[in-house]
């Protein structure tokens, strides 16, 4: 069965798209729905959906900016846009968008089993072919902010915050996922990959000044507590204890 999300800021619209098809006869299920781009971002993880409807006229996050950061995170995903009429010259402006299709509301329900059939049967010719590679669509969104941090540990502004919005999630939601998938917090495995890089920074016999800095803490009194924290002995002891 194929996963469907449905993403419309409008609930007669949402209960229309799953009332007028006939899911289990297209071997697909609806698996989630959404008022906004943002609840969908944030719920993306955990429905994994294999098509999606999103209306491109939404408040706070629209349907565009929606399917470029879905897209960006699941690249195989197959959504369609539903537009009104008004809004589909701007709908077609986005062509460049990896989208299946766009839909004009309110639509024809044998215009949209067709399609869906359509999507179906490119869904059955990759989806296997992808099975038996024994790999998935994407790298889980958490795994891709781990190594974000990996990458980007020495910028001393970066935070929970301001990661969660690079990646479309709220502060809150991304701070419990992080914590469920990797049995740790945001905040510890971020001090882990700079404590990791102090480490090595330390057997160089840099000063303690200049590897704060060079993992992305300033001030050398706070990166000195952590460290003590981490190794259990301040930094200027385990530099000397490895010259000893």
């Amino acid at each position: 069965m194929y996963r469907v999300m449905i993403i419309d800021d409008e609930v007669s619209a949402r209960r229309l798209l799953q009332q007028a098809i006939d899911w289990e006869a297209l071997s697909m299920e609806l698996a989630g729905e959404a008022a906004s781009g943002i609840e969908a971002i944030n719920i993306i993880d955990e429905v994994r959906p294999d098509i999606i409807f999103v209306d491109i006229n939404m408040p706070f996050m629209n349907g565009i900016e929606f399917t470029k950061l879905a897209t960006n995170r699941y690249p195989d995903l197959m959504i369609i846009i539903l537009t009104a009429y008004d809004d589909f010259e701007y709908a077609r402006q986005c062509i460049r968008l990896p989208v299946v299709d766009y839909m004009l509301k309110p639509f024809v329900r044998t215009d949209m089993v067709e399609l869906l059939k359509r999507v179906k049967a490119h869904l059955d010719e990759t989806k296997p072919t992808k099975q038996e590679n024994g790999s998935e669509v994407t790298v889980s969104a958490i795994e891709q902010i781990k190594n974000y941090l990996r990458e980007n540990y020495t910028d001393s502004e970066i935070n929970l915050t301001s990661v969660a919005q690079h990646f479309g999630f709220s502060a809150s939601y991304l701070s419990r996922k992080f914590k469920q998938e990797t049995g740790k917090s945001f905040v510890e495995f971020l001090m882990e990959c700079r404590m990791e890089k102090a480490v090595e920074l330390a057997k160089t016999n840099a000063k303690m000044f200049c590897t704060a800095a060079d993992v992305g803490i300033p001030d050398p009194n706070y990166f000195g507590r952590l460290f003590k924290k981490y190794k259990g002995i301040s930094y200027s002891e385990y530099v000397a204890s490895l010259h000893e």
